[in-house]
């Protein structure tokens, strides 16, 4: 299989949009889980799901050798805090998001009638001169307003505390060469290891082994998905897609976060919850098939789902091809196609050379 049997096809854009449209906000996923498993359906043998949301799409469940590939299907967002008396929501994070990002935007809340429609709201330009530039967009000063001028009136909306709230964007293409939109971090991911079961049925691989295709569920509130399946799966080792800071932009520090750019093919990491040999199977599938890679270095943890499977189950082998990305945790998150495409093709060609017989111990 070459890189040309790895490229995204006008079908693919669109439902990449139409799941990227589905919001997943964390210990929310089931629309996008919902929608993750109806494209993943036709090429799987066997479904696993938890009572958390965690999904798992298996090929060849009956082999005793487990190999698991994954992303995480949640994304950032926000919380209603409190509801003013005038009607304003305050809000509360959900995950990593930012405050200063917010103003102005166009969002949904999710309530248990249905979604409705909001903004952040902000005071103009020429009513802030008086504050000596003192109002910035914290957790604490950033508030929607939903057209209501009571509680009453957000409440007969079926707004409540505890709703969550996600950016109406979605994703367009950039240039013939780069996606642009919300939750890529990391339904992106989400589709890529779809990408490879399509591959794999289309070009009749068998596998020696049972894969299962996992997209876990709270990641960005503390990898918690991907723990519990971890324990529940025992996977012989895994994989994991996410993103990874692309630094060529104004304003990033290279020196301080690596040098990664749009374009140059996916990352791949070494830290010490990363597997050293399977990391070095890697380079060594991406070396033989001229698939361009990156390197980064963290020196602690990964801060991805790679960290929860290095750790369960008396230590499972984790490896983590992650995808350049701009502006992460923003409504304008940005990635290149072709670093997609040639992650897809390195992932499937990692998958092609592992075996029951490979040896994971050090000595």
């Amino acid at each position: 299989m070459n890189l040309e049997a790895c490229k995204i096809s006008r079908g693919d854009v669109d439902w990449i949009k139409s799941y990227i449209k589905n919001a997943a906000p964390s210990g929310n996923e089931i629309n996008g889980q919902k929608r993750w498993m109806e494209y993943i359906h036709p090429f799987a043998d066997h479904f696993i799901t938890d009572n958390f949301g965690n999904a798992a799409a298996v090929i060849n469940p009956d082999a005793p050798f487990k190999v698991a590939i994954e992303a995480h299907a949640d994304e950032i967002a926000w919380y209603v805090h409190t509801i003013t008396k005038d009607g304003f929501l305050h809000v509360e994070k959900n995950g990593g998001s930012d405050p200063g990002i917010a103003p102005s935007q166009k969002v949904r809340i999710h309530t248990h009638r249905g979604t409705v429609p909001a903004v952040f709201g902000w005071p103009a330009i020429h009513t802030r001169k008086h504050t000596n530039g003192s109002i910035e967009p914290k957790e604490d000063t950033i508030f929607v307003d939903c057209g209501c001028s009571s509680r009453e009136e957000v409440e007969s909306l079926g707004i409540q505390t505890g709703d969550c709230i996600t950016y109406k964007t979605g994703l367009s293409v950039l240039n013939k060469r780069f996606f642009v939109g919300r939750g890529q971090d990391n339904k992106i991911g989400g589709y890529m290891i779809a990408a490879i079961a399509k591959l794999l049925r289309k070009n009749g691989l068998k596998l020696p082994y049972g894969l299962y295709i996992i997209n876990a569920v709270q990641e960005e509130v503390g990898l918690r998905g991907a723990a519990l399946f971890a324990d529940r799966i025992k996977p012989d080792c895994a994989i994991v897609t996410d993103v990874t800071h692309a630094t060529h932009t104004p304003l990033v520090n290279k020196h301080a976060q690596g040098d990664i750019e749009l374009g140059r093919g996916p990352v791949i990491l070494k830290s010490p919850s990363v597997h050293n040999k399977l990391r070095e199977h890697i380079l060594a599938v991406a070396h033989k098939e001229k698939i361009p890679v990156q390197l980064a270095v963290s020196s602690r943890k990964t801060g991805t789902d790679t960290d929860s499977f290095a750790y369960s189950h008396s230590g499972i082998p984790a490896a983590l091809i992650a995808l350049p990305l701009r502006y992460m945790h923003t409504t304008v998150e940005t990635t290149c196609i072709s670093d997609i495409e040639n992650t897809i093709h390195l992932l499937y060609k990692v998958l092609e050379g592992i075996t029951p017989e490979f040896n994971f111990r050090y000595f």
